[in-house]
C-alpha cells in the first residue's frame, strides 16, 4: 500500500483516532490474518462468535504493525475505530487507488473462467510493468479491497476478478475499484438460485460490470464474449469502446483453426487487427481458447506487441491451485485436478477436456455437488450426467447423494457403455477409483468446494507412496 498517516486513514474509512499518532505512517501492507503482520502495517479487526481479531490486536502491534482498524477498543492499542472494519476497506481501497494516477484497472466477471482468465491477464501484463492481482479467486467485498490495497506507486496494473451473489453485489465492487477495462467472459446457470431462477438476470447483473465502465472518450474499454449472446448484448450498455473477442466472424480479436493435441492443449491462429499469429497454450481444455482470447484483448489494449502477445499466450501457465491442474503418476496414470469449483458450464468443459486428453485411453470422472442452482439443481446435475455418458466416461463417480442426479443422468444414457458409482463420501470415492484405477488412465475430479480435493490428494499420495521418494508427479 502507498504509505498513509492515521489522520489520513481514519478520514478515508470515516473512522476516529484512539490512543493513535494522527502523524504515524502505516507503510507496510493491510492484513486481516495476525500471522501476517509486518513492521509498518494496519491490522483489521473482523469481529467474529468463534474468532475475533480484536483478541489478536496486541499481538498484531507487538509483530510491528502500527495501529489497529477495528470497532471497539482495545486497551494500549493504537485505533481506528468504525461501525464496520469490512465496510471501511472499501474507501480506505478507493483512496489508494484514486491516488495512483499511473494505475490501469482491468476488472473481470462470468459465470466461469474468471480465476483461470484473471491469471492469464496477470501474467500477460507482468510482461509490461508491476501487476498485482488476487490470489485464487478472491473476489468479494473482502478480496476485493485487500487486493487493491497491495497496490503501490510502482504498481501499474491492478488486475481484478468479481464474484457477484446477487444483483448490486459488481456494481457495489466497481465503486471500491473502478475499472478501466471491464471483461465479461459469459453468462450461464453458476449461481442461478441467488438470481431468482433467471440466467436472464445473471446477465443482468454481470453487465453491470460495463455500465460501470468509462466512456469511449475517457479510455474505457469493455471486452465482451462474441459467442455468448448475452454477453453480445451488453454492448448497448456501455458508453465505453467495446472490443468483441471470440470465434465469431465479426470478432475484433478472435480464433481461427482451433485443434486440440493429445494432451488437450489447444493450437490456433489469433488474429488481430494488427495481424495474425499462431498460438500453441500450454493449458488444458479447449475452452482455454475463449479466456486466452479475453487476456489477449486486455494486453493489446495496453500495449504488448502482436508478436509478444502470440508467445506470452505460449508461456501461460496455471497459476490459481486445482483449477485444470494436470500432472502425471509414474504408473501413467493422468490425473486432471479442477476441483476446486463447480457449475454446470463449468463442469461441461472439464468433461470435453477429460474426453481430449484420454483418446485412445480409458476416463473416469470423480463428480460432486453443484451449489446455488436453485430449481435448476436437479437438470443442471442431470445433464452433466447425460453429457459424460454422452462423452463415452468410461467410469463415472458421483460424490454424495446431493450430486445423484449426475448418475441418473449419466445411467438413462442406454447407448452408453461406461458404469456410474453413486459413493456417499470422498473416503468411498477414494477406495472407489483405487479398485478400478488401472496405469494409463485418465482422471477428472471436480466439484463445488465439498471437499473433492481429498480424492486428488489421495492419488498423489499414491503416487508418492509408489516410488517411494514423495514425488508428486509431473505437471503438464
Amino acid at each position: 500500500m502507498i504509505a498513509l498517516t492515521l489522520a489520513e486513514v481514519a478520514t478515508a474509512v470515516g473512522g476516529r483516532l484512539v490512543a493513535a499518532d494522527p502523524t504515524t505512517r502505516v507503510t507496510g501492507p493491510v492484513e486481516f490474518d495476525s500471522r501476517k503482520v509486518e513492521p509498518g502495517s494496519l491490522f483489521v479487526a473482523f469481529p467474529g462468535e468463534r474468532v475475533d481479531g480484536h483478541d489478536y490486536a496486541a499481538a498484531a502491534i507487538e509483530a510491528g504493525a502500527v495501529a489497529v482498524l477495528g470497532t471497539r477498543q482495545v486497551d494500549g492499542v493504537p485505533m481506528v475505530l468504525v461501525d464496520d472494519a469490512l465496510t471501511a476497506m472499501g474507501p480506505l481501497a478507493r483512496t489508494v487507488v484514486d491516488r495512483l494516477s499511473e494505475l490501469t484497472v482491468i476488472g473481470l466477471t462470468g459465470s466461469s473462467g474468471k480465476t483461470s482468465t484473471k491469471d492469464m491477464i496477470a501474467q500477460l501484463l507482468a510482461r509490461l510493468g508491476p501487476t498485482v492481482a488476487p490470489p485464487g479467486s478472491f473476489n468479494n467485498e473482502l478480496g476485493h479491497p485487500y487486493t487493491a490495497l497491495k497496490s503501490d506507486e510502482r504498481t501499474r496494473f491492478l488486475v481484478m476478478e468479481k464474484g457477484a451473489r446477487g444483483p448490486g453485489h459488481i456494481r457495489y465492487l466497481t465503486s471500491v475499484v473502478p475499472p478501466r477495462i471491464g471483461v465479461v467472459l459469459n453468462v450461464g446457470t453458476a449461481h442461478v438460485g441467488e438470481y431468482g431462477g433467471s440466467v436472464d438476470g445473471i446477465a443482468v447483473a454481470k453487465g453491470e460490470l460495463v455500465e460501470a465502465l468509462p466512456a469511449r472518450a475517457d479510455g474505457g474499454v469493455a471486452v465482451l464474449n462474441a459467442d455468448d449472446p448475452r454477453v453480445r448484448a451488453m454492448a448497448a450498455r456501455t458508453t465505453a469502446r467495446v472490443v468483441l473477442v471470440g470465434e465469431a466472424d465479426d470478432a475484433e480479436v478472435r480464433a481461427t483453426g482451433v485443434t486440440v493435441d493429445g494432451r488437450g492443449r489447444p493450437a490456433f491462429v489469433l488474429v488481430t487487427p494488427e495481424g495474425s499469429a499462431p498460438v500453441r497454450l500450454g493449458l488444458t481444455g479447449r475452452h482455454q481458447v475463449g479466456n486466452a482470447l479475453a487476456a489477449a484483448a486486455v494486453a493489446r489494449e495496453v500495449g504488448l506487441p502482436l508478436a509478444d502477445l502470440a508467445t506470452a499466450l505460449g508461456e501461460l501457465r496455471p497459476a490459481s491451485t486445482r483449477r485444470m491442474d494436470v500432472f502425471d503418476r509414474p504408473d501413467g496414470v493422468t490425473v486432471i485436478d479442477d476441483s476446486y469449483n463447480a457449475n454446470p458450464a463449468s463442469m461441461s468443459a472439464a468433461l470435453r477436456a477429460l474426453a481430449d486428453l484420454g483418446r485412445d485411453r480409458r476416463t473416469l470422472a470423480v463428480l460432486g455437488y453443484m451449489a446455488e442452482l436453485g430449481e435448476f439443481e436437479r437438470q443442471g446435475h442431470d445433464e452433466v450426467g447425460r453429457l459424460a455418458a454422452d462423452l463415452a466416461v468410461d467410469r463415472l463417480f458421483v460424490v454424495g447423494e446431493s450430486a445423484a442426479p449426475i448418475h441418473h443422468g449419466a445411467s438413462a444414457v442406454k447407448t452408453w457403455g461406461g458404469v456410474s458409482v453413486l459413493v456417499t463420501d470422498q473416503a468411498e470415492a477414494v477406495a472407489a477409483v483405487r479398485a478400478q484405477l488401472r496405469p494409463g488412465d485418465v482422471v477428472l475430479v471436480k466439484g463445488s468446494r465439498y471437499r473433492t480435493w481429498e480424492v486428488v490428494d489421495a492419488l498423489r499420495a499414491d503416487a508418492a507412496t509408489a516410488t517411494g521418494n514423495g514425488t508428486e508427479g509431473v505437471s503438464a
